[in-house]
């Protein structure tokens, strides 16, 4: 905290830095950020927050994304900790990583049978 300032409220000040915690976290989460910010990828995640688990080719299906396009946008997902690869046989689905991501769909794209006031209070 810088203590040369002369600050109006110092107990606001010390929250807010204490609720900035780890700036290495801020750092990840900016960097998620940047990688959800593209609408291609956003799509996708929307997509499998929906589906629960789904296969790159049902993928490209949904969004109208080369096979191609779907499997790089994954890579790109899974190496910033987004989505998950989950083997059955021959087949490959993805997921969302964790709840974070999923609370984080979820807000962007409520669930229908929400109600629209519901979700406009949180």
């Amino acid at each position: 905290m810088d203590t040369d300032r002369k600050l109006i409220d110092p107990e606001r000040v010390a929250a807010a830095v204490d609720g900035l915690g780890d700036r290495a976290v801020i750092d990840e989460w900016a960097r998620r950020f940047s990688v959800v910010a593209d609408p291609s990828r956003l799509a996708l995640l929307v997509c499998i927050h929906y589906a629960r688990e789904i296969s790159v080719t049902d993928l490209a299906a949904a969004t109208g994304m080369t096979d191609t396009a779907v499997s790089q946008a994954l890579r790109l997902l899974r190496a910033h900790g987004l989505v998950m690869p989950q083997r059955t046989g021959r087949v490959v689905r993805y997921r969302l990583a964790d709840a974070t991501v999923h609370e984080l769909i979820h807000r962007v794209r409520p669930h229908p049978e929400q109600p629209v006031d519901e979700a406009e209070d949180r």
